[in-house]
């Protein structure tokens, strides 16, 4: 969702690169033309006066650091500053308590039973607790019906809310069903309105009497920009916020509400919803957040991605058919479906310093996802001894390929020829040693 401020900033930055020494004649139009991207990003004007002073008064008259040249040292000022305005560091869950519970609060339309559903995920997976969902929005009894089959799929544990009775009658009666059911935290889905108004705020005050939660976590709509931060501030005040979580972060959002709203309130964002699946849950942090928007590059989160959904035998094995050129096209089919589980091709690459605005030079040339796609079909075209030993294709079978997956010849020959480029060039990288972290992160490329 940073895209245009990514392109914005990166442009007023460049204006300084060169320079011996930040001065403030060097500076000011680059200063400018950042507050009109931040502003332009729906970047709340208080919060974009304080980051310019900021940034203006750590840039001015500092000498170039080491072999930095003026340009990279402003790029680390403004780094750290978005760090700061985003929250300095990730903030960590609080689920202390026998058992530990969650309010989900947010206005109506936020994600907010999407988002119970994928927490509970969340703290399964990487926490190792046992959550349980608690549908208290008796107002939608089609979200109470959404959480308890998010549950089921993903065997999850839901309390069998009847949306006949009131929300505080419904926690009530969750209490003993979490003792029962040994649930170690517990996440209330609450109900939600338009906008914020006082029978929401009394209900919710009310469900706080009944059970003491540890975590408020406001669900707020990135695409929102500035009204996000009217509305986590209109809900700290009235209940005490302890955290933040942003949905829709992979959609056209302009990025405002990520930079405005921690600042604003004070509250820490936790969480960035960054997809419709329920895996699509992301900890927020701020320095990986910030290096994002420069183009900096998030490797650490890239690593981790990795870390999750690859197999360390299979990527050894891999490894080494690499090394002895016996990489084949079904093996290299297996790394596709491990690559889509790691998300998509433009959303990785992002991670990668200096590789979104590459990619914004190359725009005219075919996205990678569709090309991928267009390379799994060719694949899934082949018979299974085609895949062991693509030696076998020529031009009849080929052509045969082609009308199977919707492509055409030329394409077919370009990827046997790009797919024995990559396999001789492997090759001689493991045999040199240079492909032992490559190897262990199972990708032939």
């Amino acid at each position: 969702m940073f895209d245009q401020l990514q392109d914005k900033l990166l442009a007023s930055l460049k204006k300084i690169r060169g320079q011996g020494r930040i001065t403030e004649q060097n500076i000011q139009d680059a200063l400018k033309e950042i507050r009109l991207s931040l502003l332009e990003a729906d970047v709340n004007f208080k919060v974009v006066k304080n980051f310019i002073d900021r940034v203006k008064a750590k840039a001015l008259g500092q000498e170039v650091l080491g072999s930095l040249t003026a340009g990279q040292q402003f790029v680390k000022i403004v780094h750290d500053e978005l760090v700061h305005v985003l929250g300095d560091a990730a903030t960590e869950l609080n689920i202390r308590g026998n058992p530990g519970v969650i309010f989900l609060v947010g206005l109506q339309g936020t994600g907010k039973t999407t988002t119970s559903a994928k927490l509970a995920l969340y703290i399964r997976q990487k926490l190792g607790k046992k959550p349980g969902l608690v549908p208290v929005d008796v107002y939608r009894p089609a979200a109470i019906e959404q959480l308890k089959t998010l549950g089921k799929q993903n065997n999850l544990p839901v309390f069998p809310s009847d949306p006949t009775k009131k929300p505080e009658e419904l926690l009530a009666s969750a209490q003993a069903w979490a003792t029962q059911e040994m649930i170690d935290v517990v996440i209330v889905d609450t109900a939600g309105r338009l906008q914020i108004d006082e029978d929401l705020m009394a209900e919710l005050k009310r469900l706080k009497t009944v059970w003491e939660p540890k975590e408020v976590l406001l669900v707020a709509d990135a695409m929102l920009g500035q009204q996000s931060v009217n509305v986590a501030e209109g809900f700290h005040q009235q209940l005490g916020l302890t955290g933040l979580v942003l949905t829709k972060v992979d959609g056209d959002a302009r990025g405002g509400a990520a930079l405005s709203i921690r600042e604003a309130t004070g509250v820490p964002i936790k969480f960035l919803g960054i997809g419709e699946k329920v895996s699509a849950l992301e900890v927020f942090h701020p320095d990986r957040l910030a290096s994002r928007i420069l183009d900096m590059g998030d490797v650490l989160s890239l690593v981790e991605k990795a870390q999750e959904v690859i197999d360390e035998k299979s990527a050894l094995e891999s490894a080494k058919k690499m090394a002895k050129n016996q990489f084949t096209m079904e093996d290299f089919l297996g790394q596709i479906q491990t690559m889509k589980k790691l998300g998509s091709m433009e959303s990785l690459l992002k991670m990668i310093p200096g590789a979104g605005q590459m990619m914004k030079q190359m725009k005219d040339m075919t996205p990678p996802d569709k090309e991928l796609k267009k390379i799994e079909a060719i694949i899934r075209s082949m018979t299974p001894k085609e895949r062991a030993n693509h030696k076998l294709l020529n031009g009849s079978r080929r052509l045969r390929i082609a009308k199977g997956s919707g492509t055409e010849v030329k394409d077919v020959n370009r990827f046997v020829k790009q797919f024995e480029s990559a396999q001789k060039m492997m090759s001689q990288m493991m045999k040199m040693g240079l492909g032992r972290g490559g190897g262990r992160m199972g990708f032939p490329f």
